[in-house]
């Protein structure tokens, strides 16, 4: 089970904030420069943040973050239709995920193969929440069917795996560091 200092967690959310508000959207993302950190956001929060309320907040600003994208940066309002509140469920799988491996975290190696399998679930699940609602119930496609579905989901969800991927791998990185620095810090003090 995870054990985050409340300070920690401050600060945890503090960056989770700061990386979506940074990479989501075109505003900021495109090929020169990082991809959206929203879904790997909502998967960390589930892991590290203990505050139901955290959840709400990453919600209200991902919407705020669109609306101002939408409203003063030019970014197309296309992908923003009645499916557009289908977004709440599929990042509640990523953040559901991180909860239920957070729950069972272990200070271990044999518990990456735990993370992963609640990654790449909650990926998937939000994968085909967030673009089935959207091919089937957005109205921008005519006659959508199980099979162009299918041929979408097999084209687009590598980009969102790897780019999950990417984020929690430097987030895994960045927690055995601390973890490394913490322990070394600590070893070294006992014996001055």
């Amino acid at each position: 089970m995870m054990n985050i200092q409340p300070r920690s967690q401050l600060m945890i959310g503090a960056f989770l904030i700061l990386l979506m508000a940074v990479t989501r959207g075109h505003h900021f993302a495109s090929i020169d420069h990082l991809p959206s950190a929203s879904w790997a956001v909502f998967f960390l929060a589930g892991i590290f943040l203990k505050p139901l309320w955290s959840f709400p907040l990453l919600i209200l600003e991902a919407f705020l973050l669109d609306f101002a994208a939408i409203t003063f940066g030019g970014v197309s309002s296309f992908c923003v239709t009645p499916t557009y509140i289908m977004l709440v469920p599929a990042y509640a799988s990523m953040w559901w995920a991180g909860r239920w491996y957070a729950k069972r975290h272990q200070e271990q190696w044999s518990s990456l193969l735990t993370l992963f399998s609640s990654l790449i679930l909650g990926t998937a699940v939000c994968q085909i929440i967030s673009s089935g609602s959207f091919y089937f119930y957005s109205g921008r496609y005519t006659d959508p069917n199980m099979g162009e579905m299918i041929n979408r989901l097999i084209k687009y969800s590598p980009a969102h795996f790897e780019s999950v991927f990417f984020y929690v791998g430097c987030a895994i990185t960045a927690y055995l560091f601390l973890g490394w620095f913490n322990r070394t810090r600590h070893s070294g003090a006992e014996t001055l």
